[in-house]
């Protein structure tokens, strides 16, 4: 489904400010696949999820998704195989337009524009079918602008588009760290809901071990840019915080990694 082999990339190269962020990454994902990402700050967790997406080039290494190479891709024409919600829920989503303007946006993404009608009513009848399925009451704001839903609503509306189109690969970029525990939640209990929903294959970038341990099939452990430790199946199931900590074996960072 997914292939990162041989991944390098080093920022600000011949600088004293040079840094290492992958180091001959290889992984790779079967399709369905729900994986988690723990590390420490620097490890490369994000820089990853960016090479994939095209946010940065690499500087060594291929980048295959479905047998289609995307290493030299440009990010927007990559966009028709990935959907991806940040960290920051003001990101994903376009506030001065309304929810359901949001909602036709991303599912035109990868199609050409025309000149007509922005959205029909059988149109808008889906998308507020949709928003329903997330249980906030958005189907009956459709026009609101989405600069004044909290930042719980305006993450699983960027969660709902971003599996509208029902993505070859979702990223999930600490998509609930800058949330409430309880909207946290509530964001990923609607996560696993769509993952399933849809059979997504998923990478999940999160600090929080306790929900790397809960959700999905898999689990990775990221140090210095590589991957140092991968578990799944059984295994995972009867991980404990305990057992990570452990696995971690870097006491500098149990600090930066949520219990």
């Amino acid at each position: 489904m997914l292939e990162l082999k041989g991944l390098h990339k080093t920022f600000n190269t011949g600088t004293v400010n040079e840094k290492r962020a992958i180091d001959g990454l290889d992984l790779t994902l079967e399709d369905g696949d729900f994986v988690t990402i723990i590390g420490g700050n620097g490890a490369g967790k994000s820089t990853m999820l960016n090479l994939i997406a095209g946010v940065f080039p690499v500087d060594q290494g291929t980048i295959h998704l479905n047998g289609v190479n995307l290493t030299n891709l440009p990010e927007h024409k990559r966009a028709k195989y990935l959907g991806r919600v940040f960290q920051d829920p003001m990101m994903g989503t376009a506030a001065t337009m309304g929810i359901e303007e949001n909602l036709a946006l991303a599912n035109r993404r990868g199609q050409r524009r025309g000149l007509r009608a922005g959205i029909n009513n059988r149109e808008r009848e889906q998308y507020r079918a949709q928003l329903a399925t997330l249980g906030l009451g958005l189907e009956n704001r459709m026009t609101s602008k989405v600069g004044l839903l909290s930042g719980g609503q305006r993450q699983a509306l960027t969660l709902l588009m971003a599996t509208l189109k029902k993505p070859q690969l979702l990223l999930l970029d600490e998509h609930t760290a800058a949330l409430d525990p309880k909207t946290a939640d509530k964001v990923l209990q609607l996560t696993e809901e769509i993952v399933a929903r849809d059979h997504l294959t998923t990478l999940m970038v999160t600090h929080n071990m306790k929900n790397a341990i809960q959700y999905g099939n898999r689990l990775i452990m990221m140090d210095a840019g590589r991957i140092v430790v991968d578990i799944r199946g059984e295994e995972k199931k009867n991980l404990t915080v305990r057992d990570l900590l452990e696995k971690f074996n870097i006491e500098s960072d149990r600090m930066l990694l949520s219990e």
